[in-house]
């Protein structure tokens, strides 16, 4: 299980949230990724759930922030203090448990960004660190055979970025990451409140908004509708308008038709002998985007695909670590073919 006195460790480094999976344990941190600082000194105030709770609500020399952007590390500092956080509140602080972590990232991040979620991760005290790419760490955490010869598809839907793949014997034979996926749906509903109603509403309200009342298809939530306060622009004075699921299905047809191109470039670029394997495998959604009401729908009737959503789509890709922990010799090998390439 675990390697020397630190004990193996898989990190889902979402832009939203953060999950930390410890061989033979399973799921023991799900917290928002999210920290304050005071301005000034530089003082960490909170980290995870407590920080999002001063979201839009901090005094002027605090501020809380999301330290990754896409799934990429817009704060490096930040980053390396909140995966410091989350290794010393699972295994203590002590110097001689230093785990070896398996960390899942974007299909097509670049080396530049690669490297900077390995130092932020190896200067936050892990011993050894190794990358698995997210459309394989979801498919593996909803339980999908990619080792066999046939075509498995998922798409992985969180908080910065939208993962497409097409997997076989192992490996991604194409794929297609969109830096579109649930923090734009919510900055598109902020949008459209704003727009139609005028009031500004909060981060907070447009997440609430999606998850309450947004749909993705006609045929789900078409009747609901929620009442909202934020501040009017004109007046500037705290105002509640009502908004329905149809509007909320309107703001959101940017972001998800962008999903759906997405999806369509990587079945455009598939072999045909794969392609033909997908007619009944279809495709699996993970990430928390994928709880978006009748969006497995959408895509269906987009793609002409069976679309299935997995079991514990939120837990997915943490779970995906966790079983690429056991194979650990495996990622050694294929860093070190890596970092013998010119």
């Amino acid at each position: 299980m675990a390697f020397g006195l630190g004990q193996d460790m898989g990190l889902d480094l979402g832009t939203a949230t953060i999950l930390v999976y410890v061989a033979g344990r399973g799921i023991v941190v799900r917290e928002p990724s999210m920290l304050a600082i005071d301005r000034g000194t530089g003082e960490v105030i909170a980290i995870g759930e407590k920080a999002r709770q001063m979201l839009g609500r901090t005094p002027g020399n605090i501020v809380a922030l999301r330290p990754l952007k896409d799934r990429v590390i817009a704060d490096f500092d930040s980053t390396e203090k909140i995966i410091r956080y989350f290794i010393e509140r699972v295994q203590g602080a002590s110097i001689w448990k230093r785990s070896r972590m398996v960390i899942c990232t974007p299909a097509q991040i670049t080396g530049v960004e690669e490297r900077a979620v390995r130092q932020a991760a190896l200067q936050a005290g892990a011993r050894q660190v190794f990358m698995i790419e997210e459309p394989i760490a979801a498919a593996l955490g909803a339980g999908l055979d990619i080792s066999a010869p046939q075509a498995s598809m998922v798409m992985d839907i969180g908080g910065g970025t939208t993962d497409v793949a097409v997997l076989s014997l192992g490996g991604i034979v194409c794929s297609a990451s969109l830096k579109v996926a649930g923090d734009k749906m919510d900055e598109a509903i902020i949008r459209y409140v704003r727009r139609e109603h005028n009031p500004v509403i909060g981060e907070k309200t447009g997440e609430e908004l999606k998850k309450t009342i947004g749909t993705a298809h006609p045929s789900c939530r078409w009747q609901s509708s929620m009442e909202v306060r934020g501040r009017d622009v004109v007046s500037g004075l705290p105002r509640t308008v009502k908004i329905s699921a149809p509007e909320v299905f309107e703001a959101l047809q940017e972001p998800l038709q962008q999903i759906v191109g997405a999806i369509r470039e990587v079945l455009e670029k598939t072999p045909p002998e794969l392609s033909a394997d997908l007619v009944d495998k279809g495709m699996v959604l993970t990430g928390g985007g994928s709880l978006l009401a009748g969006i497995d729908t959408l895509l269906a009737e987009e793609t002409g695909l069976p679309v299935y959503i997995a079991e514990d789509p939120v837990s997915c890709v943490a779970l995906g670590t966790g079983k690429a922990l056991a194979m650990m010799d495996i990622l050694a090998k294929r860093a070190r073919v890596d970092q013998n390439r010119p």
